[in-house]
Formats: C-alpha cells, structure tokens, sequence
C-alpha cells in the first residue's frame, strides 16, 4: 500500500520508499509553484499540497491566478496576482522566486479550434518557464496538465453544428497527434519540451485527464459547479430537472477523472522516477452513464427528476440560462451564498460541448499503473463529494 492507494480508499496514511526528495536551503522538502491555482485542479493541488501527509513535504507552496486567491480555500498558499498572458507583469513577478522546485502548470485559455488559442497558451507559459527557469537553481520538475481532448478535434460548421474528429477509443498515449488542426494542447508540449531541453537537469511529464469533477467558484471548466447551478435554478423554478444533452451522451460510458486525484497524479511524477519524461492519461480507472449520475444530482439538490425524453427537442444550457442571471441573483442573496454572477459559475458552452456530443471519448490509464500509479476514485462517488463541497463553500445552497 502506499499513499496514492490510501487516499483513493480512505485508509490510514503510511510511510512510503518509492519518492525521491529534494531537500531545499529552507525549512522545507521543495516548493511548488501553481499556475492556475484558482481552477479546479489547482484548488486540489493547493489544498493537496499543504496537507502534512502529503509526500515530498512539508512543501511551501506559490498559488499564481489572475483573479486573485480564492475566497474560500484554507489551503496555505503564498498566492501571486498575475496575467501570465503578460510578459511583463510574469517577469517581473516569477522571476523573483529562487526557490521553486517545481512546477504545476494547471491552466489555459480555452478555445481548442483556435489558431489563435495555440498562440495565446504557447504564449502563456513560455512567459512563465522563462521567468522561473533561469532563476529557480533547484528546479526539478515541470507538469503540464493538458486533457482527453488531445484526441481529439472539436469544431462548428457553417450550420451550427459542432463536428468532432477523435481516434478510435480507447485513447492511448502513444497514438500519433491529429493532423491538420489548430489544438493548444499541442502547443504547450512543444513548449514545455523546448524549454526543457535546454536545462538538463529537469524532467517533466503530461497528465491528460478527461471531464474534471472537482470544484471552483472560479474556473472555466467547471462541470459540477455549472450542473448544480442549473439544478439549483430548476428547483428554485420549481421545474424538473432535464437532462440538456443528447441520446448518445446520456445513454453512452464516459470517464471521469476527480480534481483531488489528478493533484495526486501530478506529485507523484514529480517525485517518482517512473513518472519523469513521459505522458500519461489519469482518470478514475472507472466508467459512468450521465443518466446515473442525473438521479444523484437531482437527489442530492432535491429537484424533480425525468428521464430523457426523446420527443422533446434539444435545448441547450446557454438558451435556457440566458435570462437567469436576476434569479441567480436572488439565489445567492436569500441563501447567503458566496458572492458569484451566473457567468462565473454556470459555463454553459462548456457544459453543451460535453453534453452535446456523441463520439466516445474512453481513456487508457494502463501506462500509469504500469509504472506503479494506483490511485483510483469511485465516479458515482467523487460526483457526490463535489456537490457537497460546493454546498459546503457556500456556492450553491
């Protein structure tokens, strides 16, 4: 047994043998910088990090967001304001933090058609590497977190419609990238490995998870904050809860990859060295039908419940919701709530890109446990614990 596993069950925490330390100048084991620590991931990594079991520590720990720290995260984190979009204000606020060990690289500007987009996220954390890089001597490891989507092509064509292009599932890590198309996954990997191959001494490695369960009041990829607010509104409306997706997607398997176990994922190729200069896709090693876990939603927000039904015509979140925001408003103010608009929480493109769709998207997590990561969750299980942790913080009632 050993961490991971422990955590992915509950059980009483261990010593382990298989981490390698690096031992800093300072009081602490390393230093972890979050780029991105108000998202969901890196939420999880905060908090994750801080914790006194967590292997590799005691770490101190930089949280660096453009919005700011998080309202409700008790982790103990040094947060840093800052656009890294922003040459400048990046230089001058990274450059500064000699003592880094590693990196956590848990953000990006969302648009997976864009040309653009792969700009703008190559732009991002070459800002980033080279502020850190050259300043930060015992720098030891880099993570990038990427997704299931880098198997993938989404894009609307001239009538609306959103078409994917995707391998053949299940996804594996060796399969060759999608050619002929603008994917900023694509982009920071090739920026990440330049960068790094000028610096020997520093490894790396990918973690591609699929749909993200975790929770933030702040993050653009937010899929159960964005539910439980739909969920919330429809019994605040007193109206059932429907399901806003398709056939395909209700009735279809589909992997999920929990907040809290994506963090674990992510130190462990940081200090084990079966985890160094290599990809690898994390999900929860389970599968889950929509239409299970729509039953927990509406349990758990106590809302009424229906089935998918087939006669009625798809509807998409960002219809329904487009008028919502002064109910929201009331919402939050007669459950004293924490202080959020309804673009903050409910991301509804998002939630239709997910929902919408009909193309398979199961994920491969053999190279993982083939180099000893056997953290898992329970799907139905992390849907649950999310949803009360939003309750918990106050984002929903």
């Amino acid at each position: 047994m050993n961490w991971w596993w422990s955590r992915s069950v509950n059980t009483p925490q261990i010593k382990y043998s298989q981490v390698e330390y690096c031992v800093t100048h300072q009081s602490y084991q390393n230093v972890g910088l979050i780029i991105g620590v108000t998202g969901v991931v890196g939420n999880s990594l905060a908090e994750t990090l801080s914790s006194t079991d967590t292997p590799g520590g005691p770490w101190k720990v930089y949280g660096v967001s453009r919005r700011g720290p998080l309202v409700c995260n008790t982790a103990k984190v040094i947060y840093i304001q800052c656009d890294v979009s922003l040459a400048t204000d990046t230089q001058a606020k990274l450059s500064t933090l000699e003592d880094v060990t590693h990196i956590f690289w848990v953000t990006s500007a969302f648009d997976l058609s864009s040309a653009k987009c792969c700009e703008i996220n190559g732009a991002m954390i070459c800002n980033v590497l080279r502020a850190v890089i050259p300043n930060a001597p015992n720098l030891r490891h880099i993570c990038l977190q990427t997704g299931a989507m880098h198997y993938m092509a989404v894009h609307r064509s001239i009538d609306g419609k959103l078409r994917v292009i995707s391998h053949d599932p299940p996804f594996t890590e060796d399969m060759d990238r999608l050619e002929n198309i603008h994917n900023f996954y694509y982009a920071l990997e090739d920026v990440l490995l330049d960068e790094v191959s000028r610096k020997k001494s520093i490894t790396w490695s990918v973690h591609r998870p699929d749909t993200i369960f975790g929770f933030s009041p702040h993050s653009t990829l937010n899929i159960v904050g964005t539910l439980c607010v739909y969920a919330t509104i429809c019994k605040y409306e007193n109206i059932p809860l429907k399901f806003p997706g398709t056939k395909a997607v209700w009735d279809s398997y589909s992997n999920a990859s929990d907040a809290n176990l994506v963090a674990e994922h992510q130190i462990w190729a940081a200090l084990c060295q079966q985890g160094k200069n290599k990809a690898f896709n994390i999900t929860n090693g389970d599968v889950f039908k929509w239409k299970h876990l729509w039953k927990v939603l509406a349990k758990k927000i106590g809302v009424e419940y229906v089935g998918f039904d087939e006669a009625k015509k798809i509807i998409s979140l960002s219809e329904m919701m487009k008028d919502k925001g002064p109910v929201w408003d009331k919402i939050v103010r007669d459950n004293n709530l924490i202080s959020t608009t309804l673009e903050q929480v409910g991301l509804w493109g998002f939630a239709d890109m997910l929902l919408a769709g009909g193309t398979s998207r199961l994920s491969s997590i053999n190279r993982s446990k083939e180099n000893g990561f056997i953290g898992f969750r329970d799907s139905t299980n992390s849907f649950i614990y999310w949803i009360q942790k939003a309750k918990d913080n106050r984002l929903i009632p």
